[in-house]
Protein backbone atom coordinates (compact mmCIF):
# COMPACT_ATOMS: atom_id res chain seq x y z
CA UNK A 1 0.00 0.00 0.00
CA UNK A 2 1.09 3.09 -0.84
CA UNK A 3 1.22 5.61 1.83
CA UNK A 4 1.12 8.64 0.81
CA UNK A 5 -2.02 8.32 -1.75
CA UNK A 6 -5.36 8.87 -0.36
CA UNK A 7 -9.05 8.38 -1.40
CA UNK A 8 -10.91 11.70 -1.06
CA UNK A 9 -14.70 10.98 -0.18
CA UNK A 10 -16.98 13.74 0.49
CA UNK A 11 -20.38 13.36 2.52
CA UNK A 12 -18.14 10.57 4.70
CA UNK A 13 -19.89 11.09 7.70
CA UNK A 14 -23.18 8.79 7.48
CA UNK A 15 -25.02 6.61 4.71
CA UNK A 16 -23.18 5.85 1.59
CA UNK A 17 -20.69 7.99 2.10
CA UNK A 18 -19.96 6.52 5.24
CA UNK A 19 -20.41 3.05 3.97
CA UNK A 20 -18.05 3.93 1.04
CA UNK A 21 -15.74 5.00 3.35
CA UNK A 22 -15.38 1.44 5.27
CA UNK A 23 -15.71 -0.67 1.95
CA UNK A 24 -12.62 1.44 0.66
CA UNK A 25 -10.86 1.10 3.69
CA UNK A 26 -11.57 -2.61 3.95
CA UNK A 27 -9.47 -3.10 0.58
CA UNK A 28 -6.33 -1.53 2.30
CA UNK A 29 -7.26 2.45 0.71
CA UNK A 30 -5.80 5.65 2.59
CA UNK A 31 -8.69 8.07 3.14
CA UNK A 32 -9.42 11.54 3.56
CA UNK A 33 -13.06 12.07 4.46
CA UNK A 34 -15.05 15.49 4.21
CA UNK A 35 -17.84 16.05 5.90
CA UNK A 36 -20.06 19.00 7.73
CA UNK A 37 -18.54 20.12 11.53
CA UNK A 38 -19.67 18.24 14.07
CA UNK A 39 -21.09 15.37 12.08
CA UNK A 40 -19.37 12.44 13.56
CA UNK A 41 -16.24 12.47 11.38
CA UNK A 42 -13.43 12.24 13.47
CA UNK A 43 -15.13 9.27 15.19
CA UNK A 44 -15.55 7.27 12.39
CA UNK A 45 -12.07 8.09 10.96
CA UNK A 46 -10.92 6.97 14.63
CA UNK A 47 -12.80 3.19 14.35
CA UNK A 48 -11.81 3.31 10.88
CA UNK A 49 -7.84 3.61 11.49
CA UNK A 50 -8.64 1.03 14.47
CA UNK A 51 -10.47 -1.50 12.44
CA UNK A 52 -8.50 -1.35 9.47
CA UNK A 53 -5.48 0.04 9.53
CA UNK A 54 -5.16 2.69 7.28
CA UNK A 55 -4.63 6.14 7.04
CA UNK A 56 -7.20 8.09 7.83
CA UNK A 57 -7.09 12.00 7.65
CA UNK A 58 -10.72 14.41 8.40
CA UNK A 59 -11.60 17.50 7.30
CA UNK A 60 -14.71 19.20 8.24
CA UNK A 61 -16.28 22.05 6.17
CA UNK A 62 -19.67 22.99 4.74
CA UNK A 63 -18.83 22.72 1.11
CA UNK A 64 -21.48 25.40 -0.29
CA UNK A 65 -18.95 27.87 1.57
CA UNK A 66 -17.44 29.81 -1.47
CA UNK A 67 -13.29 28.79 -1.11
CA UNK A 68 -14.48 25.71 0.95
CA UNK A 69 -13.05 23.79 -2.50
CA UNK A 70 -9.54 25.78 -2.08
CA UNK A 71 -9.05 24.78 1.12
CA UNK A 72 -9.50 21.44 1.21
CA UNK A 73 -6.74 21.58 -1.45
CA UNK A 74 -4.63 23.55 0.62
CA UNK A 75 -5.31 21.12 3.48
CA UNK A 76 -4.03 18.40 0.97
CA UNK A 77 -0.53 19.67 0.03
CA UNK A 78 0.17 21.35 3.24
CA UNK A 79 -0.16 17.09 4.82
CA UNK A 80 1.72 16.01 1.51
CA UNK A 81 -0.72 13.65 0.90
CA UNK A 82 -1.65 12.60 -3.11
CA UNK A 83 -5.25 12.07 -4.38
CA UNK A 84 -5.63 9.26 -6.53
CA UNK A 85 -9.43 8.70 -5.80
CA UNK A 86 -12.08 11.46 -5.38
CA UNK A 87 -15.63 9.78 -4.83
CA UNK A 88 -18.15 12.58 -4.94
CA UNK A 89 -20.50 11.41 -2.71
CA UNK A 90 -22.17 14.65 -0.95
CA UNK A 91 -25.29 16.06 -2.04
CA UNK A 92 -28.79 17.40 -0.43
CA UNK A 93 -31.84 14.90 -1.35
CA UNK A 94 -35.21 15.83 -0.52
CA UNK A 95 -38.62 14.33 -1.08
CA UNK A 96 -40.84 17.82 -1.66
CA UNK A 97 -42.83 19.40 -4.39
CA UNK A 98 -41.81 22.60 -6.37
CA UNK A 99 -44.28 24.36 -4.67
CA UNK A 100 -44.29 23.68 -1.21
CA UNK A 101 -40.69 24.24 -0.41
CA UNK A 102 -38.44 27.19 -0.08
CA UNK A 103 -36.61 28.29 -3.17
CA UNK A 104 -33.46 28.39 -1.24
CA UNK A 105 -33.62 24.75 -0.55
CA UNK A 106 -33.60 24.33 -4.31
CA UNK A 107 -30.56 26.84 -4.38
CA UNK A 108 -28.77 24.80 -1.75
CA UNK A 109 -29.63 21.36 -3.55
CA UNK A 110 -28.07 22.91 -6.98
CA UNK A 111 -25.15 24.48 -5.47
CA UNK A 112 -24.04 21.02 -3.44
CA UNK A 113 -25.09 18.46 -5.65
CA UNK A 114 -24.42 20.31 -8.77
CA UNK A 115 -21.08 23.01 -8.74
CA UNK A 116 -19.77 21.56 -4.95
CA UNK A 117 -19.14 17.99 -7.34
CA UNK A 118 -17.62 20.57 -10.56
CA UNK A 119 -15.40 22.34 -8.34
CA UNK A 120 -13.90 19.57 -6.42
CA UNK A 121 -13.14 17.77 -9.46
CA UNK A 122 -11.92 20.53 -11.32
CA UNK A 123 -9.60 21.22 -8.11
CA UNK A 124 -8.05 18.06 -7.89
CA UNK A 125 -8.10 16.95 -11.25
CA UNK A 126 -4.28 17.78 -11.85
CA UNK A 127 -3.44 15.60 -9.06
CA UNK A 128 -5.57 12.70 -10.49
CA UNK A 129 -3.74 12.88 -13.75
CA UNK A 130 -0.29 12.64 -11.87
CA UNK A 131 -0.92 10.15 -9.55
CA UNK A 132 -2.64 8.02 -12.45
CA UNK A 133 -4.05 4.96 -12.56
CA UNK A 134 -6.85 7.05 -10.49
CA UNK A 135 -10.57 7.46 -10.39
CA UNK A 136 -13.53 9.45 -10.15
CA UNK A 137 -17.44 8.45 -8.83
CA UNK A 138 -19.84 10.33 -8.68
CA UNK A 139 -22.85 9.82 -7.04
CA UNK A 140 -25.99 10.18 -9.08
CA UNK A 141 -29.25 8.04 -8.69
CA UNK A 142 -31.88 6.15 -10.43
CA UNK A 143 -34.04 9.67 -10.74
CA UNK A 144 -31.81 10.95 -13.39
CA UNK A 145 -32.91 7.99 -15.82
CA UNK A 146 -37.18 9.14 -14.72
CA UNK A 147 -39.77 12.11 -14.43
CA UNK A 148 -40.68 11.19 -10.60
CA UNK A 149 -42.93 13.37 -8.74
CA UNK A 150 -41.40 15.10 -5.81
CA UNK A 151 -37.87 14.37 -7.30
CA UNK A 152 -38.01 17.78 -10.12
CA UNK A 153 -34.88 19.18 -8.79
CA UNK A 154 -33.21 16.74 -7.21
CA UNK A 155 -32.95 14.25 -10.48
CA UNK A 156 -32.39 17.26 -12.65
CA UNK A 157 -29.52 17.69 -10.82
CA UNK A 158 -28.58 13.93 -10.83
CA UNK A 159 -29.00 14.14 -15.08
CA UNK A 160 -26.24 16.54 -14.82
CA UNK A 161 -23.76 14.21 -12.62
CA UNK A 162 -24.82 11.54 -15.23
CA UNK A 163 -24.52 13.58 -18.41
CA UNK A 164 -21.15 15.05 -16.84
CA UNK A 165 -19.88 11.44 -16.05
CA UNK A 166 -19.69 10.40 -19.51
CA UNK A 167 -18.69 13.37 -20.79
CA UNK A 168 -15.96 13.44 -18.78
CA UNK A 169 -14.97 10.01 -18.99
CA UNK A 170 -14.14 10.69 -22.66
CA UNK A 171 -12.14 13.54 -22.29
CA UNK A 172 -9.89 12.38 -19.92
CA UNK A 173 -9.17 8.76 -20.29
CA UNK A 174 -6.41 9.47 -22.17
CA UNK A 175 -4.63 10.74 -18.87
CA UNK A 176 -5.29 7.62 -16.99
CA UNK A 177 -8.26 8.37 -15.31
CA UNK A 178 -11.47 6.56 -14.85
CA UNK A 179 -14.96 8.13 -14.30
CA UNK A 180 -17.78 6.82 -12.84
CA UNK A 181 -21.23 7.22 -12.43
CA UNK A 182 -23.12 5.54 -9.60
CA UNK A 183 -27.05 5.99 -10.24
CA UNK A 184 -28.41 3.96 -6.93
CA UNK A 185 -32.31 3.41 -5.88
CA UNK A 186 -33.36 4.18 -2.61
CA UNK A 187 -31.29 3.73 0.23
CA UNK A 188 -31.93 2.99 3.62
CA UNK A 189 -29.62 5.71 4.70
CA UNK A 190 -30.44 6.54 8.32
CA UNK A 191 -33.74 5.93 10.13
CA UNK A 192 -35.57 8.83 8.76
CA UNK A 193 -35.29 7.75 5.65
CA UNK A 194 -35.90 4.03 6.23
CA UNK A 195 -38.95 5.54 7.01
CA UNK A 196 -39.54 7.36 4.53
CA UNK A 197 -38.81 4.64 1.64
CA UNK A 198 -41.27 2.56 3.88
CA UNK A 199 -44.27 4.96 2.64
CA UNK A 200 -43.30 4.91 -1.00
CA UNK A 201 -44.98 2.69 -3.80
CA UNK A 202 -44.59 -0.79 -4.38
CA UNK A 203 -42.67 -0.23 -7.17
CA UNK A 204 -40.36 2.32 -5.24
CA UNK A 205 -40.25 -0.19 -2.05
CA UNK A 206 -38.27 -2.94 -4.75
CA UNK A 207 -35.25 -0.32 -5.52
CA UNK A 208 -34.33 0.38 -1.82
CA UNK A 209 -30.83 -1.05 -0.81
CA UNK A 210 -28.68 -0.75 2.37
CA UNK A 211 -25.89 1.08 2.27
CA UNK A 212 -23.19 -0.73 2.96
CA UNK A 213 -24.34 -2.67 -0.18
CA UNK A 214 -24.69 -0.17 -2.66
CA UNK A 215 -20.97 0.77 -1.31
CA UNK A 216 -19.65 -2.61 -1.92
CA UNK A 217 -21.04 -2.62 -5.90
CA UNK A 218 -20.06 1.05 -6.28
CA UNK A 219 -16.38 0.10 -5.13
CA UNK A 220 -16.68 -2.71 -7.12
CA UNK A 221 -17.14 -1.27 -10.99
CA UNK A 222 -15.31 1.61 -10.28
CA UNK A 223 -12.34 -0.66 -9.88
CA UNK A 224 -13.18 -2.60 -12.86
CA UNK A 225 -13.96 0.38 -14.87
CA UNK A 226 -17.23 0.36 -14.77
CA UNK A 227 -19.28 4.03 -16.87
CA UNK A 228 -22.43 3.28 -15.18
CA UNK A 229 -22.68 1.73 -12.20
CA UNK A 230 -26.71 0.54 -11.24
CA UNK A 231 -26.72 -1.33 -7.64
CA UNK A 232 -29.61 -4.21 -7.84
CA UNK A 233 -31.59 -6.13 -10.11
CA UNK A 234 -34.98 -4.62 -9.93
CA UNK A 235 -32.64 -1.36 -10.11
CA UNK A 236 -31.22 -2.61 -13.73
CA UNK A 237 -34.67 -4.03 -14.66
CA UNK A 238 -36.22 -0.52 -14.12
CA UNK A 239 -33.48 1.00 -16.43
CA UNK A 240 -33.86 -1.26 -18.93
CA UNK A 241 -37.68 -0.63 -18.83
CA UNK A 242 -37.23 2.93 -18.81
CA UNK A 243 -35.72 2.97 -22.29
CA UNK A 244 -38.16 0.67 -23.97
CA UNK A 245 -41.35 1.50 -22.13
CA UNK A 246 -43.77 4.61 -24.32
CA UNK A 247 -43.37 7.57 -22.62
CA UNK A 248 -47.27 7.76 -22.23
CA UNK A 249 -47.38 5.18 -20.20
CA UNK A 250 -44.51 6.09 -17.96
CA UNK A 251 -46.66 9.15 -17.84
CA UNK A 252 -49.41 7.81 -16.97
CA UNK A 253 -47.34 5.42 -14.12
CA UNK A 254 -46.38 9.22 -13.04
CA UNK A 255 -49.92 10.80 -12.60
CA UNK A 256 -50.88 7.74 -10.65
CA UNK A 257 -48.77 7.83 -8.12
CA UNK A 258 -49.08 11.87 -8.04
CA UNK A 259 -52.48 10.98 -6.78
CA UNK A 260 -52.15 8.56 -4.63
CA UNK A 261 -49.18 10.45 -2.42
CA UNK A 262 -51.20 13.83 -2.96
CA UNK A 263 -54.84 13.44 -2.85
CA UNK A 264 -57.15 16.52 -2.85
CA UNK A 265 -53.57 18.80 -3.19
CA UNK A 266 -53.19 17.65 0.52
CA UNK A 267 -49.71 16.62 1.53
CA UNK A 268 -47.26 16.86 4.11
CA UNK A 269 -43.67 17.49 2.48
CA UNK A 270 -40.99 14.90 3.99
CA UNK A 271 -37.53 16.85 6.11
CA UNK A 272 -34.93 16.63 3.27
CA UNK A 273 -31.93 14.65 3.51
CA UNK A 274 -28.16 16.72 3.61
CA UNK A 275 -25.23 14.61 3.21
CA UNK A 276 -21.57 16.87 2.61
Amino acid sequence: MNKSYYTLITGASEGLGKAIAIECASRGMNLLLVALPESGLKNLASFIHKNYEVNVLTFETNLTLEHSGEDLLNFVKHKKIKINTLINNAGVGGTLFFDEADILFFKKQIQLNILNTTTITHIFLAQLKENSPSYILNVGSLSCFFFLPRKQVYGATKSFIYSFSKSLKQEIKKYGVQVSVLCPGGINSNPAQILLNKTGTWISRQSIMSPEKVAQVAINGLLRGKEVIIPGVWNRIFWILGGVVPSFIQNKITMYTMKKIRPNNKYTPHLPQVQG
